[in-house]
């Protein structure tokens, strides 16, 4: 005896049955799994960020003094302004989506359109502060030294305000090529040179009397990171190891490289996801303008991506109060 097995084609139906879990459709349904495992991703390394900086809560870099710049106003202290900036354009982003998703459900393509162009500009615009963010962290602001214990020293005036190496440093003119493959058969390469060496950033110190030091260690009562008395400064000084200049996966003139380490990774997981975002966007609209949507009917794929834009939003909203604001 045959059995006759009756199949659904309705396209408002899952490929599996008629059944709609919560309503949705099947790809709508499919990006809120990947949002919630990606969410569970991020959750982790946010977590982790967490117990390593309560571990190392008395020696962690201040993010006033880290993110100070804003683009073409070189030598303005403005902590946290660019970054702020960063962040309105990202979420004003998420509402333009909000908006081109709105327009798609009136099937209004001319203001899809629109919306959709204004959010890749929004994304387009985030990614680059980002890179610009990460060129400054990179190459740092005001230089330090490093002891033989791997702690990071700064230099501050009399007033208590951190210096560059360059305004008290005492250049001996004695420069080194930095070492490259062709100047060597079994050497490969090095890292950057720092801008000064150890001699000459103590030759400096030395010769400018009304300059000492700071440590990592934060002072509880004062939220800022401890000063030495001149007095006492060449005992740390005695021990320095090498000149920090910026802020890569091994050194970090702020402070703890975990700090570097943690900034570039998340970070840059995020931006990664704000890339793939935007180039999701882009694709969904050229597909608005050829009229995709408008012939089957609705603008499905819109909401989809809205979903994950907003997700991304949500992300950097965390990673903007861990990194910058706690």
């Amino acid at each position: 005896m045959e059995a006759t097995v009756a199949t659904e084609t309705n396209e408002k139906t899952w490929n599996g049955g008629t059944n709609r879990p919560l309503g949705a459709s099947y790809g709508k349904m499919m990006m809120w799994f990947f949002i919630l495992s990606d969410a569970l991703t991020f959750s982790g390394f946010l977590g982790a960020y967490g117990l390593m900086r309560f571990k190392f809560i008395e020696s962690w870099p201040i993010a006033d003094e880290v993110f100070t710049h804003f683009p073409f106003l070189h030598g303005l202290h403005a902590p946290m302004y660019y970054v702020a900036l960063m962040t309105f354009i990202l979420i004003f982003s998420s509402v333009t989506m909000v908006l081109a998703v709105d327009a798609g459900h009136q099937m209004k393509k001319g203001k899809v359109t629109f919306y959709m162009l204004l959010t890749i500009i929004g994304g387009l615009i985030f990614l680059g502060s980002q890179a610009w963010e990460w060129k400054n962290f990179i190459g740092g602001s005001y230089g330090a030294v490093e002891l033989n214990d791997g702690k990071i020293i700064q230099f501050v005036d009399a007033s208590g305000h951190q210096i560059e190496l360059e305004k008290f440093a005492i250049s001996s003119h004695s420069e080194r090529t930095k070492l490259t493959r062709d100047k060597g058969v079994w050497f490969m390469s090095e890292s950057s040179l720092p801008p000064f060496s150890v001699d000459e950033v103590m030759a400096g110190f030395k010769a400018n009397t009304d300059i000492t030091i700071r440590l990592e260690k934060i002072d509880p009562a004062t939220k800022t990171k401890t000063i030495v008395p001149r007095a006492e400064a060449m005992t740390y000084l005695n021990e320095i190891k090498t000149v920090v200049k910026g802020a890569n996966l091994q050194v970090n003139e702020y402070g703890k490289p975990l700090f570097a380490d943690f900034f570039f990774f998340i970070t840059g997981f995020h931006g990664f996801h704000v890339f793939s975002g935007v180039i999701i966007n882009i694709i969904i609209f050229f597909n608005v303008i050829l009229g995709t949507y408008e012939r089957r009917g609705h603008y499905e794929m819109v909401e989809k991506v809205g979903l994950y834009w907003h997700f991304v939003d949500l992300v950097w909203v965390f990673v903007f109060t861990f990194f910058y604001l706690v």
